[in-house]
């Protein structure tokens, strides 16, 4: 399970501006089956107890092995469930920055449903809704294409198109994740948890007065703001597990956040962590991020199993950073949306994207808010137009 290998990994802050640089790890953990997944995490508790950092992912099928009530599509082929650098300290280093160079094609991206094979899915969605199974499920689709050259330009250029605050790149091998979440799952400071789920969307506007009236109409949509509430719900039961009694707090409530494609709620959810309590227990219960499962969390993982049509992979899974105690964030993970995952062996990239069905969700609008998630592409697809006869479109 534990190999020598010689990865790295960059994580970049754009909104405060720091971006940290990981070189190669001493030891790689690495999780194949779900039942060394824990083993995984406790082997990274432990390191990082001893002094030493941790960098990875943790993949959205990993869940039955945290849980065995949890219900996922077996694993994409040949993709860790768990994957782990463990080495010493990152180095500050600045932001990734616009460049003139895009050493990279990229694209056309297909997506694997259409509009009406999506209308399809949120009707079953909405059946099971009906029968009382579910409240609110994300469900969620792949985008593929082609993807070469530079893939440091081609990460550059995805986390340019976000500027949020959850950038990462991580190379493993075989898979290079390139991610431009904006998406907080949790976060660790002495015995302080924060979580920070989005739900609830707006495309951008094209001027000022546009993008005014879409966070009206976003902050005031009483779809989007009981989306986001009851994630709120599963996520303030879920902390509740690993809390000091009385001490989960939603300490801001549908706060609208501005990124370069998209509005999006989010809320801050904290508590006092119980004394003792490791990383393995904090993903136990809390793996996946209820932002990218729905509500109630086992029944729904079930449905989102038969609806959608295969495995999610590191997409809606964590991608984060584990420190030494004295750091001053002892863990950081995003949720691993506005992700993508590029198979060096099949020379092809996957993007995921998705959003939340309820009873009042009509499916035109829910594709357009997919496409509005996919928009992100765009700046990768332009620099893939440099190559003579490839096509650029995301449909």
């Amino acid at each position: 399970m534990y190999t020598d290998a010689g990865p790295w990994a960059r994580f970049d802050d754009l909104t405060a501006g720091t971006a940290q640089l990981f070189g190669r790890p001493d030891q790689v953990a690495i999780a194949r089956r779900p039942s060394e997944v824990a083993d995984v995490l406790d082997e990274v508790e432990r390191r990082t107890a001893q002094g030493r950092w941790a960098f990875g992912f943790v993949a959205y099928e990993a869940a039955s092995g945290l849980d065995p009530t949890l219900t996922t599509h077996p694993p994409v082929d040949g993709l860790p469930l768990a994957w782990f650098g463990l080495t010493s300290a990152p180095r500050s280093v600045p932001v990734v920055g616009p460049g003139t160079r895009h050493e990279y094609t990229a694209g056309p991206w297909t997506a694997q449903w259409s509009a009406e094979e999506h209308r399809e899915a949120v009707g079953a969605v909405r059946a099971r809704i009906a029968d009382g199974d579910t409240y609110q499920c994300n469900l969620t689709t792949r985008l593929t294409g082609p993807v070469s050259g530079d893939l440091t330009h081609w990460y550059r250029d995805l986390a340019l198109g976000q500027r949020g605050a959850h950038n990462a790149y991580l190379d493993t091998g075989r898979f290079v994740l390139a991610g431009a979440s904006p998406e907080l799952f949790f976060e660790t400071r002495g015995d302080r948890i924060l979580m920070r789920p989005m739900k609830g969307t707006a495309p951008r506007g094209r001027t000022t007065a546009q993008d005014r009236e879409a966070v009206t109409r976003l902050r005031t949509s009483a779809k989007e703001r009981a989306e986001n509430i009851m994630i709120v719900d599963l996520v303030r039961n879920d902390l509740a597990r690993l809390a000091v009694p009385g001490s989960v707090e939603v300490s801001r409530l549908l706060h609208a956040e501005r990124f370069e494609t998209v509005h999006q709620l989010t809320s801050d959810v904290t508590a006092r962590l119980r004394p003792g309590l490791g990383l393995t227990e904090m993903f136990r219960a809390l793996f996946p991020c209820g932002s990218v499962t729905g509500a109630p969390k086992a029944r729904t993982m079930e449905l989102i199993r038969d609806v959608e049509a295969g495995p999610r992979g590191v997409y809606c899974g964590a991608v984060g950073v584990v420190g030494p105690p004295d750091a001053t964030v002892r863990a950081r993970f995003s949720v691993a949306i506005r992700t993508a995952v590029f198979d060096r062996d099949q020379g092809t990239a996957s993007y995921g994207a998705g959003g939340g069905i309820t009873w009042g969700s009509e499916p035109a609008a829910e594709y357009a808010e997919l496409r509005a998630k996919a928009r992100v592409l765009h700046r990768t697809t332009r620099a893939a137009a440099a190559a003579p006869g490839r096509p650029v479109s995301v449909r």
